[in-house]
């Protein structure tokens, strides 16, 4: 019976955090980008109903001329840029850094390690990410909690664990074949129907997108070319199987071939893309492949293997160390190719390869492969939202989540105004105001009085 009774107060606790808004309230904005890719407005005013937007008008608007009552809080970014809050396709929340942490440490862990660097990539401005890759339930688990208001950051689209083939990507390597074993192996799949499987009980578990190791992998210690792991028919099946299960599907792919496999099989975006030629690209480009080149890691590494070896990676096995290595300026080439070329390219950076907060550097990434601020800004907001099927997010027009940042100035003049971002709301909700970050919790619901249980001493009288 008190099993029950808690039972249902957490329960209570949750649905209130879940149910709980934000009040109406009006923004007044210096300048305002509704929607990326058209010209912002100057002097402008959004009004936000509860987590939603209900419109934007030009002017600073005073409660009394909305219709709203005189006591509606007024935010006021009248020296800002005001713009949706940015989207990150390919993060790693649950990163842990030293590998051998996940030997030492439970699931649970790795919830809390992605809690901190989700209120990390809260407070630069990413107000959506895709997690590809974790433990078990662990980022699961954080999205519903961060959607429940219990912790805060951003919305989750989440994989879980990726779908890797034996000795693929995702698979465990570099240790005694007994621990290699005992360790968890979900995802791991060989041949069309086990690969079936695996996309069923992704989504069982509460996967949102289906991320797939299609290649091998540059920082896992397995001696094997990061090209073609699956057959093309373990591929169709991971697809068709995704897309009947309504998912997305997207793959880690870096060699030639295994790209070629992914597009043929149906996927909808490719994450890394490495080793792409032109020819494959327009082969993307023909096809409406999404590609999200993951670009800014490569700087943060280093682009010589002079950087690699003194840089954060320099200490890794040889065998990923020379992988790392090899790759040089690849991604930078890479997405100028893309973009001279036309192929869809949306934001994603793999946060994890590099510390989490530092994102927005991709948006000065493809600015500097060829496009122009706007063009960046569009990549990272409704075009990670079409690549991402994430919907609400991407833009501030009416009916969208009241997701948005403000920047001292205007990244149409300089992109690198992305890195500097003071103000953080995530629907109708501040997070971070004049550079201080903000905790706006839901507030538990209360526990009833029949609840209680009573202390001894009452127990007594």
């Amino acid at each position: 019976m008190r099993s029950t009774v808690w039972s249902l107060i957490a329960l209570a606790t949750c649905l209130a955090a879940s149910t709980a808004q934000a009040a109406p309230q009006i923004v007044h904005a210096g300048t305002l980008l509704v929607e990326p890719g058209i010209a912002p407005l100057n002097q402008a005013t959004l009004i936000i109903d509860e987590d939603k937007v209900r419109e934007a008008r030009p002017g600073f608007l005073s409660p009394e001329q909305l219709g709203l009552p005189a006591e509606t809080p007024v935010v006021d970014l009248s020296r800002q840029f005001v713009m949706p809050g940015f989207i990150d396709l390919h993060v790693h929340l649950s990163s842990f850094g030293d590998r051998n942490e996940l030997l030492r440490r439970p699931d649970e862990y790795a919830s809390l390690i992605g809690a901190r660097n989700a209120n990390t990539t809260l407070m630069a401005g990413f107000t959506t990410v895709r997690d590809l890759g974790s433990i078990g339930y662990s980022i699961i688990a954080l999205r519903d909690a961060i959607g429940n208001g219990l912790v805060p950051g951003p919305r989750i689209v989440a994989s879980g664990d990726p779908i890797s083939p034996t000795n693929g990507h995702a698979d465990n390597h570099g240790m005694r074949e007994e621990v290699m074993h005992a360790l968890p192996r979900r995802g791991v799949c060989d041949g069309a129907d086990g690969c079936r499987r695996a996309v069923r009980e992704a989504v069982r578990r509460g996967a949102d997108v289906i991320k797939v190791m299609a290649s091998g992998g540059t920082l896992d210690e397995s001696d094997a070319p990061t090209d073609l792991q699956f057959s093309p028919e373990e591929l169709r099946a991971i697809a068709e199987t995704a897309h009947a299960l309504g998912r997305k599907v997207t793959a880690h792919a870096h060699g030639k071939q295994s790209i070629i496999a992914c597009i043929e099989a149906g996927f909808d975006s490719i994450e890394h893309g490495m080793w792409a030629d032109e020819p494959i690209l327009r082969m993307m480009k023909a096809t409406g492949v999404w590609l999200i080149p993951t670009v800014w890691p490569i700087d943060y590494v280093g682009t010589t293997p002079e950087q690699v070896r003194v840089g954060p990676m320099g200490k890794l096995p040889p065998v990923s160390l020379n992988k790392v290595i090899a790759l040089g300026d690849q991604p930078k080439r890479l997405a100028r190719m893309a973009q001279r070329l036309g192929v869809k390219i949306a934001l994603g950076t793999d946060a994890g390869v590099y510390p989490h907060g530092q994102n927005a550097h991709e948006f000065a990434e493809y600015v500097e492969a060829g496009m122009t601020p706007m063009q960046a800004i569009v990549a990272g907001t409704i075009d990670a939202a079409l690549a991402g099927g994430i919907k609400g997010v991407g833009s501030l027009k009416p009916g969208m989540y009241a997701d948005l940042v403000a920047l001292p100035t205007s990244p149409l003049d300089d992109i690198d105004a992305v890195l500097d971002v003071p103000f953080v709301m995530k629907g109708g909700v501040i997070y971070k105001a004049d550079g201080i970050e903000r905790y706006p919790m839901a507030s538990p619901a209360p526990i009833p009085a029949w609840a209680i249980k009573p202390s001894p001493k009452t127990a007594k009288e």
